[in-house]
Formats: C-alpha cells, structure tokens, sequence
C-alpha cells in the first residue's frame, strides 16, 4: 500500500471549506473533489486527510494532504490524473510516496497563515475575493504592539469559536509579522495550531485596535477572561491564505 503526500493550491471562493460535510458534500468541499475523484481512479473508498480544515472561502498555496492506496499507479501517474479532473480552481503541485505512518495533521510542527488588508477608501473589484477592504486607516504600530502579546504559549479559548470542548485551546504562536506593502497589508501567523476561527477573530481584533476602537492591553484582558465576547470581530474568510506546512 502506498502512502501519498499531495501539496495543493486552491481558490477557495466556491466551496465550503476542505472538510467534507456529509455524502452529499462532496462536490462543495476540496477534500469532497478529490474523493470522488480518486475514487474513480482506484475503485477505493479513500480518505484524504489534509494538514488543516480551511474555512468556506479561505484559500491555499501550500495545502498538505496525504491518502493511503493499493493503487500500483507512480504518485506522478495519480497526480496527473486527479489534475486531470479537478477543477481550475485546484490544483496538486507536487506528489510524493511518504512512510506509512506519515500524517498530514498530526505530523504538522507548525503551520503559516496569511491574511490581506486593503486599508482606504479605494477598493479593488478585482480582488475582492482575496482582500478584506477596510475604508479607514490602520495604526500598524499599535497593532503590532498587540501582536508581541500574542506571541508565545497561551489558552486561546477567547480567540476562537468553540463553545464546548474537552480537548486543549493552548497553543503557541512563534511569529506574527505586519507588513504593508503599496497594495495592501499583510498579517502572517505561524504557530504549532489554530483553534476554529482563531486567526479570523486575531485579525478582527488588531485590526480593531488599529482602527482605534480598542487598546493594544485588551488582547490580556481576552487571556484574563476566555470569553470570546471580548474579543473583536471574525474578520471575513476571503483574505485568509494557508502558505506554509511544515514537519
């Protein structure tokens, strides 16, 4: 039996995320087309289990998804064929055969997100599905003030959209860098894990704080209370991108 590492590239602007939802979902999630599709190749229920469950309408450059077959086909042979079938919107960029006891969730060590703001007046028709378009001026400097409080291990209940759980919130984000370029502004995450939203609900709340509406020490009063109420707003999933996976 083989085991198949895919990376993938997807315009998530259609679906409704990675994460299969049902039988019925297949053609509405990423990790929907490529079942059915290998399926169709191999005659194999397969599993495709992917390094992150990306939200509806969030993108990836770097999607790391991995897949067991009794299929004798060469991973360039699949990988040509599913290239084949997807739509234009997906993609598999490399594929590669990996220990059996590879896991592309479980494996992970640290992942990178990147999320894009267009601050001004002027919005972009073009890009409106890949950009959160914010009419006022950001206060970069007190959003990154904000951001170094956020670096390190914490319980980030109140940063994210779980309501009950019995597994652990802690995770630890190593880097948060703020970059403005002539375009737009960039917000990348790298961290060991993200919990449900909780890079969309970390942008709402710098980009809060940049437009005035709250104080850079707010984000320890969220660590103080784990209430999700005080933090700020789930910024849209348009802008968000999946970049980087590494093991």
């Amino acid at each position: 039996m083989q085991n198949i590492k895919f990376i993938i590239e997807y315009d998530g602007t259609r679906y409704k995320g990675w994460q299969k939802l049902g039988k019925t979902s297949n053609g509405d999630t990423i990790q929907g087309k490529f079942e059915t599709i290998l399926k169709k190749l191999t005659g194999e229920d397969i599993q495709v289990i992917g390094s992150g469950r990306t939200d509806a309408k969030v993108h990836a450059l770097c999607q790391v998804a991995n897949f067991h077959t009794n299929s004798k086909l060469s991973p360039n042979e699949i990988m040509n064929y599913v290239n084949e079938y997807l739509p234009a919107d997906i993609a598999v960029t490399s594929a590669v055969n990996v220990s059996e006891r590879f896991h592309s969730r479980l494996n992970a060590k640290d992942k990178t997100y990147r999320y894009h703001i267009i601050s001004g007046k002027k919005a972009d028709v073009f890009r409106r599905n890949y950009v959160w378009h914010i009419e006022e001026p950001l206060d970069l400097k007190a959003m990154r003030q904000a951001s170094t409080l956020l670096l390190g291990t914490h319980d980030f209940k109140g940063f994210s959209s779980i309501k009950k759980t019995k597994k652990s919130t802690t995770r630890t984000i190593s880097n948060i860098s703020i970059v403005e370029t002539k375009k737009e502004i960039q917000i990348s995450y790298t961290g060991n894990g993200f919990l449900y939203h909780m890079i969309r609900i970390l942008t709402g709340t710098l980009v809060e704080i940049g437009k005035g509406d709250r104080t850079p020490d707010s984000i320890l009063t969220v660590f103080h209370s784990q209430n999700r109420q005080d933090a700020g707003i789930t910024a849209p999933p348009q802008g968000l991108f999946l970049v980087d996976v590494t093991y």
